[in-house]
């Protein structure tokens, strides 16, 4: 449909399908909180259910047939299908529907400075980091990101000021219906072939967003990925680069240090001249980058370098960012020494940055649980998953998350145990997770380091591990 966020105030009772994810919740709170009669459905129930329910929300587990037939207006998620009873009622009855990104984007309009992070990976870290020093700095953001952030408890914060920071998703081309003045564009890499079939379309969905700019807006983009630095050839807004590798970049670190935990120090060159210091409490050299762009973007908006450095060392990650979740105590012994991390990566680049973290931590051995998302991507990238793999000691695989898809190519977790072996690495199927937890608990030893992996449901594991 066509809808301008002026015609709003026309739709009393709004209704959501797949009300349960995390951009979709954060929609039904920011409507909830301007005066709407909000309802919405899931088939799952969680923490975000919970949550909507608790603030007045009302939030159906499975189809809710008599909210979506009274509603003036529907907003549904990429997930739901056209045949969806919701979907068919809506249609039945006239009532106007639109899509998540197409409403995110009427939501963009809105504000004056809508800040979009976008990226094939670190937009929920690069996210996080920018909304902490827009804080911190008294700006009031309005904010949406795609994980729980311990600062705002919650996954979105409605703020009373012209700042909308947005985590902006490229799956779908959801990206290119929104409304940017600033797009932070941290890397173009070959994700989501399941809607954009090459990677050369997903190169040129990143320059149609960065064609979203007008004169004066800002890009600021990563000048050590090829791809987002010859968007300088292209753009018609102000342009800012930042990087570790490139010397043409406007910001660049340098005296790169890690502690024993992987957390990064380092100096931000600005133009050639020391900027600042920075000391960070996520680990990795992919966080380095993340912060560098946080960085740029924040100085260009005028906040002072001191509340900069704080804020980012005040950051201690988003939820599932390689996040710590405790300690448990190997077989035959009482001293909890065994490390547990939680892991959201399921890209190869993903894997290969959060490997190249945990390597600058002390631990003895680690052990990765790996859960594959997707079929159609653990397909496309299935030599790719093998070799980052064998980056850790020891490697446990379960079934792949189907999250969307069915599997209609015959893809299974077993064929990249094989692959992993050709490699000459052991890697082990186990589909159970009872079993996995058994297996691990009884072959760790102390000071190893355990790190669940991927995008699914894997990080129950986790919790369990250390419960």
């Amino acid at each position: 449909m066509d809808l301008s966020i002026n015609d709003l105030e026309k739709y009393k009772k709004i209704h959501l399908i797949g009300i349960g994810g995390i951009s979709m919740s954060a929609i039904a709170e920011t409507l909830h909180n301007w005066g709407f009669e909000v309802t919405g459905s899931d088939l799952a129930h969680s923490e975000i259910t919970d949550k909507l329910n608790k603030h007045n929300i009302k939030t159906t587990i499975g189809h809710d047939l008599t909210n979506s037939k009274l509603a003036d207006l529907i907003i549904y998620s990429a997930a739901i299908k056209e045949d969806d009873p919701e979907m068919k009622i809506a249609k039945e009855n006239n009532i106007p529907l639109v899509t998540r990104g197409e409403f995110v984007g009427l939501l963009t309009k809105k504000y004056e400075e809508t800040i979009c992070i976008a990226g094939t990976h670190g937009k929920t870290t690069t996210t996080s980091m920018v909304s902490i020093c827009f804080l911190n700095a008294k700006k009031d953001p309005t904010i949406e990101v795609g994980a729980i952030l311990k600062n705002i408890d919650g996954n979105y914060r409605i703020g009373n000021s012209k700042y909308f920071i947005l985590e902006s998703c490229e799956y779908n081309g959801n990206f290119l219906k929104f409304f940017p003045n600033t797009s932070i564009i941290l890397n173009i890499d070959n994700d989501h072939l399941d809607y954009y079939k090459t990677f050369e379309n997903v190169v040129k969905a990143f320059q149609d967003f960065a064609l979203l700019l007008e004169p004066e807006g800002l890009l600021v983009t990563n000048a050590d990925d090829k791809n987002c630095f010859n968007l300088k050839n292209i753009v018609k807004s102000k342009f800012i680069s930042y990087g570790i590798e490139n010397p043409l970049a406007d910001f660049i670190a340098k005296n790169i240090n890690f502690d024993n935990n992987g957390f990064p120090s380092f100096d931000v060159y600005k133009k050639e001249n020391f900027f600042m210091h920075i000391e960070l409490s996520v680990a990795g050299k992919h966080n380095i980058l993340n912060a560098l762009a946080c960085i740029a973007v924040c100085d260009y908006y005028n906040i002072d370098t001191k509340t900069i450095a704080k804020s980012l060392k005040e950051f201690t990650g988003a939820e599932r960012r390689l996040e710590f979740r405790g300690k448990f105590a190997p077989k035959n012994s009482t001293k909890a020494s065994v490390s547990v991390f939680d892991d959201y990566g399921h890209h190869p680049t993903e894997i290969k940055a959060t490997a190249e973290a945990i390597s600058e931590k002390s631990f003895n051995e680690s052990w990765v649980i790996f859960q594959p998302h997707t079929y159609s991507r653990t397909k496309t990238h299935l030599d790719a998953f093998a070799k980052v793999l064998t980056k850790f000691d020891h490697i446990v695989l379960v079934d792949i998350y189907a999250a969307r898809e069915k599997n209609s190519i015959g893809i299974t977790s077993k064929a990249l145990e094989e692959k992993i072996k050709e490699l000459g690495k052991e890697a082990l199927y186990i589909p159970d997770f009872d079993e996995v937890i058994k297996y691990i608990k009884e072959n760790v030893k102390e000071n190893d380091l355990v790190l669940t992996l991927g995008a699914g449901t894997i990080t129950d594991i986790s919790f369990k591990l250390v419960k």
